[in-house]
């Protein structure tokens, strides 16, 4: 097994070809993530052909220039170790915020500050969008929710009930919001 702690990763957005491409690595990934608890909006176990359903609808989207993909690889092999999504608001009223959405690290990438530098890039790619806020929703009281807050962003509040944890019960949503015009 490689030690993933002494290999370097980059961090760059990619087109719909270069997603298309990845779409088994990207299938993996939320499979692994929704294996492990993750609340990325599926229920385990997820199948891998709704797994690679999902990513080729992401490869759509990009197409239609609606989303940004941003992912992490490590910079030896290639291999896709972590995404993450900005969707472009479509609402006449709102060309200058997004979504974060869909922010994954392979398990064996975890805990080496992925997450966050995909994030950070998450931010700029929005910024350079013309995009100011940024909006995101996270299960409440997860590891995810103190990621964000460590990260700057701030917390709005919290929907009861909200989803169903991929393994069975339900629990709340934290949302969080990110204002880029001032971090200008």
């Amino acid at each position: 097994m490689t030690n993933t702690s002494e290999r370097s990763t980059l961090i760059r957005r990619i087109d719909a070809a270069a997603a298309e491409a990845r779409v088994p690595q990207l299938a993996q990934i939320l499979i692994e993530c929704v294996e492990d608890g993750g609340g990325v909006s599926f229920l385990a176990p997820l199948p891998l052909a709704r797994a690679e359903q999902f990513w080729r609808g992401v490869v759509e989207g990009l197409r239609q220039q609606d989303r940004l993909l941003l992912i992490a690889e490590d910079a030896i092999s290639g291999e896709t170790v972590g995404t993450v999504q900005v969707a472009l608001a479509w609402q006449e009223n709102a060309p200058h915020r997004g979504e974060v959405c869909k922010m994954l690290v392979g398990r064996a990438w975890r805990g080496q500050g992925i997450g966050a530098r995909l994030l950070r890039a998450a931010e700029d790619a929005a910024r350079d969008a013309g995009r100011t806020l940024l909006t995101l929703d996270t299960f409440t009281g997860g590891d995810a929710e103190r990621f964000y807050t460590r990260l700057g962003w701030t917390r709005v509040g919290v929907v009861p009930n909200y989803a169903l944890f991929p393994h069975g019960g339900v629990g709340g949503t934290t949302i969080f919001y990110r204002d880029l015009s001032a971090d200008a």
